[in-house]
């Protein structure tokens, strides 16, 4: 069953978080998975979406998403992301 990965970003150092982009392809690469939306704007069909970017990730399972997000590589990111950006993120098991 896929899983999705769902992050709302609100980016607060736009360089530093160039930075976290700059090695986001190299460490997402060896899993299995597809980057569905990257979104400045979504469309707000009810309450609020108080964040400067939104993110759709579709994995294989849940055990590609968390061994993406878990990866050594990835947590280094993180870090930087974290720097940069305060976020909501989510895994969410689909069909």
């Amino acid at each position: 069953m896929s899983a999705y990965f769902i992050a709302r970003i609100t980016i607060h150092d736009p360089e530093l978080y160039e930075r976290y982009l700059e090695g986001f392809d190299a460490a997402f690469a060896p899993f299995r998975a597809e980057v569905l939306a990257v979104d400045e704007a979504p469309i707000v069909l009810e309450g609020s979406w108080p964040c400067t970017r939104t993110v759709i990730i579709r994995f294989a399972d849940l055990e590609e998403a968390r061994r993406w997000y878990g990866s050594p590589a990835y947590q280094e990111l993180a870090r930087v992301r974290q720097r940069a950006a305060s976020a909501d993120i989510a895994l969410v098991r689909g069909g």
